[in-house]
């Protein structure tokens, strides 16, 4: 085998990508009978962890335009799996939250979860899923890291080049 195919092969890029898009179409097979679309799936997967959120904030978790995730939430609040709330503080907001109607759906989805972990990892030793799961965290982790770190680099860059009078010289 080739340097280079070695590498292909062996891309920490290329197999997050495939495990995950191999994981998304296992889950959406086990999932078809709730009638929900994969996006909807991670409306609510995403608002779970984090209900109460708003559209916006919940649009950039997610990494996608608010106006999608709108549509997307227009379509389960009709369903009667979320609710929108005002926000207290600001009421050009609205919060979002999930209805006691989904619940039922939220356990389906977590054994479904489970099922598709377990496909994953059927000839894992309990110590190697364990240990592969806090390595992926690591990796999380260590790229949020440097996310923000260039966030911040970003920032200052901008921040200097407005005192500079708008010259960027970075």
């Amino acid at each position: 085998m080739s340097d280079s195919q070695y590498f292909l092969d062996r891309s920490l890029g290329f197999l997050l990508g495939d495990s995950s898009r191999l994981l998304r179409k296992r889950f959406d097979r086990l999932a078809r009978s709730f009638g929900m679309t994969r996006a909807q799936w991670r409306v609510i997967d995403v608002l779970r962890r984090n209900e109460g959120i708003n559209q916006t904030a919940m649009a950039d978790i997610m990494d996608i335009e608010p106006i999608t995730l709108g549509r997307h939430i227009d379509r389960l609040e009709e369903a009667g799996s979320v609710e929108r709330r005002p926000d207290p503080d600001d009421r050009r907001v609205w919060r979002i939250f999930l209805t006691d109607n989904v619940q039922p759906a939220l356990v389906e989805m977590e054994k479904i979860a489970i099922e598709v972990r377990n496909d994953a990892m059927v000839d894992f030793s309990p110590n190697e899923r364990e240990r592969f799961i806090d390595n992926l965290i690591r990796v999380k982790s260590n790229l949020a890291g440097t996310i923000r770190r260039d966030a911040g680099e970003v920032a200052n860059m901008l921040e200097k080049a407005r005192a500079a009078g708008g010259r960027c010289d970075g």
